[in-house]
């Protein structure tokens, strides 16, 4: 018997035949054309009596047209969950986009002092902006708020103690755990009070000549309820104060809105942390901030300044195109526009009455079985954790099978199952995305 694999072609006929339907360079046609007969060979050895010519272009062309497709695409998040981490957590604003498209696509003064003619610093303006906004004495920027966490510990309290609530010494996602962080810093951490109950006394307790900062650290992405107590900020203010020791406040998300008005949990504002008496106040810049993935530090100067000189800093610090943006985002609250402009406060502030309107209008648009049915949101990224927002979804039937059909679109969406119903939580999807959505709904039925 002939073996099959002696009827396949060879690599350079194939990648021949697959230049001739496109343009890709020759190089990348071989790659591919030897990678399908691979696997084609692959296929025989398994059992396979024979794989068509034509099957072996259809596959190098899709495999071809793969690897020439970049990667990450726009989605439409229909999730209900605003700060979505698995999709790229705040959309950025109309003002943020073209701040990045102006400094990325040419030369800026990104480091040049344009008054004197020479070398300048890095984030000075954003430094200017921070302060305004905070009421801060200074700021830094780096890449997210792990790296700010993991820079702070460094620069001020290598080799010795950092008190945080036994409450608080907690993972977050991808599996960043306080305890993980300090130790790897070369700080060291003492652990205080109990999992559910914590007091400043236990603090003032275990304060020694080796303590180097106190540290209140946000929960995020859960909640201790019942019988649980930790100190205020003004409480770990007035301890660590008391004892000349700077306190540093892990924000997590950050806010520099208040959340209550909005029907949500009150979350402390950045500014009200360093109106209370927090040395030092860090957060991030992709989640209720509104803007690029960041971590902001903001807080006293002289710790600001021992942070900034850290030989770590360079490391971590941001690149132009998202300090333009992270710009570009805090004018939007310097000029008041944050509800109107940033897409994740527009999301926040929506009310479920327009949510309402508009999910009935996609319903109609895309007819039965298509209907309006209330749903909650949810802030998402560790904000707010148990808080929901009421809205509404269109509702389809097919769960998981049209979950799957509406992923396979372009552009992609995601949506949620709930009791075997497909939900598109309009919470989370921007009126200016309603068309795109409807034409998909459509386009699956």
């Amino acid at each position: 018997m002939i073996d099959p694999r002696r009827s396949l072609p060879a690599v350079a006929q194939l990648a021949r035949e697959l230049a001739a339907t496109s343009a890709a360079p020759e190089h990348l046609c071989v790659v591919v054309a030897r990678d399908v007969l691979a696997d084609a060979r692959r296929r025989i050895a398994a059992g396979a009596v024979v794989v068509e010519r034509a099957t072996l272009i259809d596959e190098a062309q899709r495999a071809l047209a793969a690897l020439l497709s970049p990667g990450l695409q726009p989605v439409i998040n229909a999730s209900g969950v605003i700060i979505q981490t698995n999709l790229g957590r705040a959309p950025l604003s109309a003002a943020a986009l073209r701040a990045m498209a102006d400094i990325g696509g040419g030369y800026s003064n990104l480091e040049y002092d344009l008054d004197v003619g020479r070398r300048g610093a890095r984030g000075g303006r954003l430094r200017d902006i921070l302060q305004h906004l905070t009421g801060a004495e200074d700021a830094l920027v780096v890449n997210n708020n792990a790296a700010a966490i993991y820079l702070v510990l460094g620069a001020l309290a290598v080799g010795r103690a950092v008190i945080v609530s036994r409450g608080q010494a907690v993972e977050i996602g991808g599996g960043f755990r306080i305890p993980d962080v300090l130790r790897q810093s070369g700080a060291r951490l003492v652990e205080v009070g109990t999992t559910n109950r914590t007091y400043a006394r236990d603090y003032a307790a275990a304060i020694d000549d080796q303590t180097a900062l106190l540290m209140r650290v946000h929960a995020s992405n859960f909640r201790l309820v019942g019988f649980v107590h930790e100190p205020t900020l003004d409480e770990l203010v007035a301890v660590a104060h008391a004892r000349n020791i700077p306190l540093l406040d892990d924000l997590g998300s950050g806010t520099l809105l208040p959340t209550a008005p909005y029907g949500l949990p009150a979350e402390p504002t950045v500014g009200a942390c360093i109106a209370a008496g927090a040395d030092l106040v860090a957060f991030s810049g992709d989640k209720l901030l509104g803007g690029p993935q960041a971590g902001v530090i903001v807080g006293r100067a002289a710790l600001i300044e021992l942070v900034r000189q850290h030989p770590l800093m360079r490391a971590l610090r941001v690149d132009k195109t998202t300090l333009a943006a992270l710009e570009a985002t805090l004018l939007t609250y310097v000029r008041g526009r944050a509800i109107e402009e940033l897409p994740v406060w527009r999301m926040i502030a929506a009310p479920a009455a327009q949510l309402q309107q508009r999910a009935a209008a996609i319903a109609a648009a895309v007819g039965p079985p298509a209907c309006v049915v209330a749903s909650a949101g949810a802030v998402g990224g560790g904000a707010l954790p148990g808080a929901t927002l009421p809205g509404y979804a269109v509702a389809l039937p097919g769960g998981t099978a049209r979950a799957a059909r509406l992923r396979r679109q372009t552009p992609p969406v995601i949506a949620r199952i709930a009791d075997g119903q497909l939900l598109l939580d309009l919470r989370s999807v921007l009126p200016e995305h309603d068309a795109a959505l409807s034409e998909v709904l459509r386009s699956t039925e």
